[in-house]
């Protein structure tokens, strides 16, 4: 392999950077690039910062359809529209139907779970790299309900069996000892022991970027606004410049499909958008992440405070933020810890997610030299590492013994 092979990567989040780590590794000459800088308040800053390789039921579920009304009408429900952006869903809406069949959630949770399987150890090839100094607690990660919910819970418990993911089930008095602070209006729970949580995803993310400069990784902070291409070589655009590479990659999270779009690939991708607020110096109130499954909203407790998240609304990349659901996050949390002081920092973030539920990694439909790593929805970081290694492999022209078809853009054409 010539070495010296230069690769372009167009997103400065959990995935490009984790793309940019792996692709160095096997020594070539990376460029990132971003309209704004690393840590920006995008996704990579502002999720949950759960390290979850449990999570390999989506949404696309035999039994969200009948849940959904109910979720929409319910002020403190984990589920709104901006109505404005309904007509341009519509064809994801059906889509998203279409995939919520026995048959299809299981080929969702299959493939998520092979590569969940191996996101901790490829993140723990990152972490040797750097000096972690605290930012990533080993305390597992609590879901708990009431028992309004236990339907959907006994599926979800039963498909995790079925895949082999390791999940301790917990009552009343186990949550209580875990967490003594809560309120004690749950019913049950499950507990996933190995999972982690970062106490701050930014300082991550930035650790990382940093060891890519260290490793002679360039950043340029430009919009890249179309791909063109001299014989088979992909040439990246910005309004003034441009730079020529052998392969690029694209990992821009939600705004991927700008680019995608202008590479004539019909790829479904759409946003739900996910909201946060702090509430600063209450961190000592939780041990780890606790997860309410029945408001589909949890909270971390993290340097900058308890960090209250959650909520999915389809709206799209423009509308602004839903005070509504601010305050829902707020009363969610209250309802669960009682009384907190005034939130601080209201964020809004764009989960990138293809109905399936399953991301797109690997090379592009009409031209080889072109990787797509984005789609992950709610585990983009949980999955940065993994997807960054999977990638690497692609672009090295390794073999692997992992099966990759299922998360080609193929499927969508």
């Amino acid at each position: 392999m010539d070495n010296k092979l230069k690769v372009g990567i167009v997103g400065a989040g959990i995935q490009g950077i984790s793309n940019a780590l792996f692709l160095q590794k096997k020594g070539y000459e990376v460029t990132i690039f971003d309209r704004d800088n690393p840590g920006s308040p995008a996704a990579s800053y502002g999720n949950a910062g759960h390290f979850s390789p449990y999570a390999s039921l989506s949404l696309n579920r035999t039994d969200v359809l009948t849940d959904v009304p109910a979720m929409l009408l319910s002020s403190t429900g984990p589920l709104a529209l901006k109505w404005n952006y309904i007509p341009k869903m519509i064809p994801w809406f059906v889509k998203f139907i279409l995939n919520t069949s026995k048959n299809k959630m299981m080929h969702t949770a299959k493939n998520m779970h092979q590569i969940l399987d191996l996101a901790l150890p490829a993140y723990d090839e990152l972490f040797d790299e750097i000096d972690l100094d605290g930012l990533v607690e080993n305390k597992g990660i609590l879901y708990i309900w009431n028992d309004k919910d236990l339907k959907s819970r006994e599926l979800e418990i039963n498909v995790r069996n079925e895949l082999g993911v390791h999940q301790q089930l917990v009552n009343k008095k186990e949550i209580h000892d875990l967490e003594p602070n809560l309120k004690p209006f749950y019913h049950a729970g499950v507990y996933y022991p190995y999972a982690r949580h970062a106490r701050n995803p930014k300082k991550i993310l930035l650790k990382f970027f940093e060891l890519f400069l260290k490793k002679g990784g360039k950043f340029e902070k430009l919009d890249i606004k179309n791909i063109e291409f001299k014989e088979q070589q992909p040439i990246l655009k910005s309004e003034r410049d441009q730079f020529m590479f052998d392969k690029v990659v694209i990992a821009c999270g939600a705004f991927s499909r700008k680019l995608t779009d202008k590479l004539n690939e019909k790829i479904p991708l759409d946003t739900e958008r996910g909201y946060h607020v702090h509430f600063k110096n209450c961190d000592h109130l939780l041990q780890r992440p606790v997860i309410f499954s029945n408001r589909g909203f949890g909270i971390t407790p993290m340097e900058q405070g308890l960090r209250v998240v959650g909520t999915v609304e389809f709206g799209g990349l423009k509308n602004p933020l839903s005070k509504p659901r601010i305050k829902n996050l707020i009363n969610n949390a209250r309802y669960m810890l009682g009384d907190l002081p005034d939130h601080e920092d209201e964020w809004l973030g764009f989960r990138p997610t293809l109905p399936d539920f399953l991301p797109v990694m690997g090379p592009s439909k009409n031209h080889k030299n072109v990787f797509y790593c984005f789609g992950h929805h709610h585990l983009g970081w949980t999955l940065g590492p993994i997807s960054g290694k999977i990638i690497s492999g692609m672009i090295a022209k390794e073999n692997t013994n992992l099966n990759l078809d299922p998360y080609s853009s193929l499927r969508f054409s």
